[in-house]
Order: structure tokens, then C-alpha cells, then sequence
């Protein structure tokens, strides 16, 4: 159906040429079901806040900075990747955050520990929490070029706040003094306070063993691991699923070609 300009000038001036879109179709709709003014309505407007909620959720996972594709329904099932599920069912329930408790994810490389940890990340986010996540060897970095700028508090103030602190591949390298004492104060500060969710190839004892300051490394990790649920994941690297496949018919070109 014809939408006029007159409506559509006023749509605009109310920031809902959103609607505009798929307008033409509700009013098909509308007519068919013999929808009363105030039913038709509601369902424009119902339209419009789902599209809003869409794209502020959208857009608190990329200022989270959470791969969009690593979503709980992205997941593969059929990957060999084992852990205890009942467990994971838990964390996803996010009840934890709710509690100010953490997830220790741990695993060899590659069977999946930054999908699921980012997959938690977005059912929060879903959930309107404020999530930051950052690979672990980044994030100490940032806190070190932080202290040469003086934003080094103003920075750890940012990650104590958020609801939901992801740290990924946790002592994957060796962490010098300051990045122990910037581990340290970050796990004291959020302790019971926040939640956070670490995955790491290496199990507790191992990261302690990774940190310059063994008293502070065992103090941050005995704090982080006394509040965390612990999640172990096994099996062949996840990545290798995700690997790009020539699609069939290409395979059958290519092989024309070489006949």
C-alpha cells in the first residue's frame, strides 16, 4: 500500500522512519485481519521497540567488545569439545552474576574456551548487564601505557564498575611486576563485588608459577578461584570446525579444469 508523504515527513520528525520499512506490509496486514486503530498501533510500535532493543543490544556487545559470532546459538554441539554441561547450563542461567561470583573456563588451546566465555559475555549483555571483554595480554598493556598518561586509575576504576569482566588467554605469556599488580588489584577490588570470567590454558597453580610477584599472584588467584565455578574443556581444537570449506561445486570445476 501507498504510504503518503505527509506521513512520512511526520514519521521522521518523530524518529520512526525506521518503520517506514516495513510499514507498507502492516497496513496490507492490517486491512486483511480487519485490525482495530488501537491493535494496529500497538503492533507498529511493538515493531519499533524490538528494532531498538536489537540495536542497543548490538551495540553494548561491540562496545564490550565481543565478536558478534560467537553466540550461544552459534555454538557446534557435534564438536568433540567435552565439559561438564550441567555446569555450563548454570553459567548460562547467569545466576552468578547475580551473586558476584566467577568462571574459571580452562583448557588446552583451541577447544572453544573464548567462544563460550564470549557466549556468555553476549547472554549478559542480552540481559542489559555492562560486560568488558579483552584478551588478557592486551588489557595489561593498556594499564601500562595507562600509568605513562596518568589514566591508569581512571582505567581500573572502568574495569571494577562493569558488571560482567571477561579476561581471556590468562597467562598464555609471563606477566611481569607491574601486570601481577595490576591482576591483583583488579581481582581484590572486584572481589565479591563483581563477577568475572577467565579462561586460561594453564590451571591455577600454573598461572601463579606465570606471575612475577608469587605473594600477590597467589593472594589474586586464591581470591579469584575461592568465588569461581570451574569449568574444564577437552577434546580437539574447536577452530578447526570453523575452518573455510571450498563449496562442492567448485571441488567438481576444479577438477574439470585439471582433467
Amino acid at each position: 500500500m501507498e504510504v503518503s508523504a505527509e506521513l512520512k515527513e511526520l514519521m521522521r520528525r518523530l524518529k520512526l522512519g525506521r518503520l517506514l520499512d516495513t510499514l507498507p506490509e502492516r497496513l496490507a496486514l492490517a486491512r486483511t485481519q480487519h485490525l482495530a486503530h488501537h491493535d494496529f498501533l500497538e503492533m507498529l510500535l511493538a515493531d519499533e521497540v524490538n528494532r531498538r532493543d536489537r540495536q542497543a543490544t548490538t551495540l553494548r556487545a561491540q562496545r564490550a567488545g565481543l565478536d558478534p559470532t560467537m553466540v550461544l546459538e552459534a555454538w557446534d554441539d557435534t564438536s568433540s569439545a567435552a565439559f561438564d554441561r550441567q555446569l555450563w547450563s548454570e553459567l548460562c542461567s547467569l545466576r552468578f552474576l547475580a551473586d558476584a561470583h566467577n568462571a574459571l573456563i580452562m583448557g588446552p588451546v583451541g577447544v572453544g574456551k573464548t567462544f563460550l566465555a564470549t557466549a556468555l559475555g553476549h547472554a549478559a549483555v542480552r540481559r542489559r548487564h555492562s560486560v568488558h571483554f579483552e584478551r588478557a595480554d592486551k588489557l595489561f598493556k593498556r594499564l601500562r601505557a595507562a600509568r605513562l598518561d596518568g589514566t591508569h586509575d581512571d582505567e581500573l576504576r572502568k574495569l571494577h564498575r562493569v558488571d560482567l569482566l571477561v579476561l581471556d588467554d590468562l597467562a598464555l605469556h609471563p606477566l611481569g611486576a607491574t601486570d601481577t599488580s595490576d591482576f591483583y588489584e583488579l581481582v581484590v577490588e572486584r572481589h565479591r563485588q563483581g563477577s568475572t570470567i577467565t579462561t586460561s590454558n594453564r590451571d591455577p597453580s600454573e598461572m601463579v608459577t606465570m606471575m612475577a610477584d608469587p605473594l600477590l599472584a597467589q593472594s589474586a588467584i586464591d581470591r579469584l578461584q575461592s568465588a569461581s565455578y570451574e569449568l574444564v574443556v577437552e577434546g580437539d581444537s574447536y577452530r578447526q570446525r570453523q575452518k573455510p570449506e571450498v563449496p562442492p561445486l567448485c571441488r567438481s570445476l576444479r577438477r574439470l579444469v585439471r582433467s
